[in-house]
């Protein structure tokens, strides 16, 4: 899927070669001074280069992007001239990116990036909102849940505390990323009563560990009213735990499971292949049948169309990656909780299954992202078979959109909820507790009850403390949805 426009490391080897010999007559002083010159650009500017010819070759929105257009440059020397324009790798990268594009992303580290597509990275096991008191360029962390075996289970702490202090220095809307990126450190400890924030004299010291995170963090079977009720809150689409998953929907299975309630609030996605194989887990009876089409910038989109156009549909299955057997409910009618951080693979099932099935949306409107993106290395093909070790950089770009069995795409503005419901500092209740508010409204549509409203104290709340993100949002996978494996480039197959 990638131009790789032309290795300019053969051309260097060449060039090496060539100094050996005497110049002949039709080798002119000036074109091996060019031929120099391109050489030392291709090792000063190996990252640019590398970072250059993928967004040129698959990027979905090369089109939008004028600098990307295939004639932009009339020779290599030409774009070499335009890469040393910029002050690092980075600044390149995001010049290239469409100004509309919130989620491509480029890394120094393709080693960390992979670690955390398969669940592995630091945490203190924290997982927590951050809010902005209103009037104030005042910061104050909430907990919406802690991960177990951590230092901050250790610590105690639980669903709904807060700090507003790290290392004894206040939160700011100036500081809270840089305190918040220490491998350890203490936090003051309070909670939200009665609408106001009342903070303790304890401090707990928390330490930042190597951690697996297992997605599937509470999986539930409830019995009321004769109804077998499924509950699952599923934190992360990744690889490998596809089969921890696929688990769960065997226990559900056993259980007699009739009605599911899906919790993606936390979810801001992950694999392709783990979204199709949930989807397939909720339902069953449409094994085969068009979960979601792909589509490409203009050049691989033809190509696909062309040559495989099966290549661009992703089929409700039957098996997960590993070959073992989907362990399905055959539901017509999912609920599904989210908040405005649930993004990508996650609103991915949710547009993917309202083709086919009911899906009854509880909670917030969701992020709005649509597209997928892949990890590309700097080799000739871009996996990493022959990459080049001279750095460990690797680019993200968004490669295609993802449309529904109707067409449903482009959902910039989010996915709206079918029932409204925005969790409040002070009232987020236990996870996996049928009275916590978003599981209990799901619970109540379920058995015909009246259902919880937003409470006029919850408004003044809302008012009162603006929600300005999460603990996960500066790490590079955060709202990502991607595929497992790039495919063959058609620069120079064509």
């Amino acid at each position: 899927m990638k131009k790789i426009i032309m290795m300019l490391a053969l051309t260097g080897i060449l060039f090496s070669s060539c100094e050996k010999e005497e110049l002949s007559p039709d080798k002119n002083i000036s074109g091996t001074i060019e031929e120099e010159t391109q050489s030392t650009h291709n090792q000063d500017l190996e990252i640019e280069d590398f970072i250059y010819k993928g967004m040129n070759e698959i990027y979905l929105y090369k089109a939008q992007t004028p600098e990307l257009a295939d004639g932009y440059f009339s020779n290599d020397n030409q774009k070499f001239n335009y890469l040393e324009n910029f002050n690092s790798p980075e600044d390149l990268f995001n010049t290239l990116t469409y100004s509309e594009d919130k989620f491509s992303f480029i890394t120094d580290d393709y080693v960390s990036l992979e670690n955390r597509f398969q669940g592995i990275s630091g945490s203190t096991g924290m997982k927590f909102g951050l809010g902005r008191i209103s009037g104030t360029n005042n910061v104050f962390g909430f907990l919406q849940y802690i991960l177990p075996g951590t230092s901050a289970e250790k610590a105690g702490l639980t669903r709904g505390t807060v700090f507003t202090e790290v290392n004894g220095e206040k939160l700011t809307l100036d500081n809270y990323k840089g305190l918040l990126d220490a491998a350890s450190f203490s936090i003051n400890i309070g909670s939200v009563i009665d609408g106001n924030i009342e903070m303790t004299d304890q401090t707990v010291t928390l330490t930042d560990g190597s951690y697996i995170a297992n997605p599937v963090f509470i999986k539930k079977t409830f019995d009321i009213e004769n109804k077998k009720i499924g509950y699952l809150m599923y934190n992360s689409f990744i690889a490998d735990f596809d089969d921890e998953l696929n688990a769960a929907f065997g226990k559900f299975k056993a259980d007699g499971v009739s009605e599911l309630i899906l919790d993606l609030r936390y979810n801001g996605g992950g694999s392709v292949e783990s979204a199709v194989d949930l989807a397939s887990m909720i339902t069953g009876q449409y094994e085969g049948e068009i979960f979601m089409k792909e589509h490409w910038n203009e050049k691989y989109q033809e190509h696909f169309e062309t040559t495989d156009p099966e290549r661009l549909i992703n089929r409700f299955d039957s098996k997960i990656r590993t070959g073992e057997s989907i362990n399905n409910l055959n539901l017509t009618k999912v609920y599904i909780l989210t908040s405005n951080a649930t993004a990508s693979a996650s609103e991915l099932v949710i547009n993917g299954l309202e083709p086919y099935i009911e899906v009854v949306h509880v909670g917030e409107t969701t992020t709005g992202k649509f597209q997928a993106s892949v990890t590309l290395y700097d080799s000739p093909d871009f996996t990493k078979e022959n990459i080049n070790e001279n750095h460990t950089y690797a680019i993200q770009p968004l490669v295609f959109k993802s449309i529904n069995a109707s067409g449903k795409s482009d959902y910039i503005n989010g996915l709206e909820p079918d029932i409204q419901y925005s969790e409040v500092v002070g009232n987020l209740g236990t996870l996996g507790d049928p009275s916590e508010p978003l599981l209990q409204i799901a619970i109540n549509d379920i058995l015909g009850k009246a259902q919880l409203k937003q409470s006029e104290s919850a408004y003044k709340v809302a008012s009162k403390y603006k929600n300005i993100g999460q603990s996960d949002m500066y790490d590079p996978d955060f709202q990502r949805m991607y595929i497992d494996k790039l495919p063959p480039i058609l620069t120079g197959n064509e």
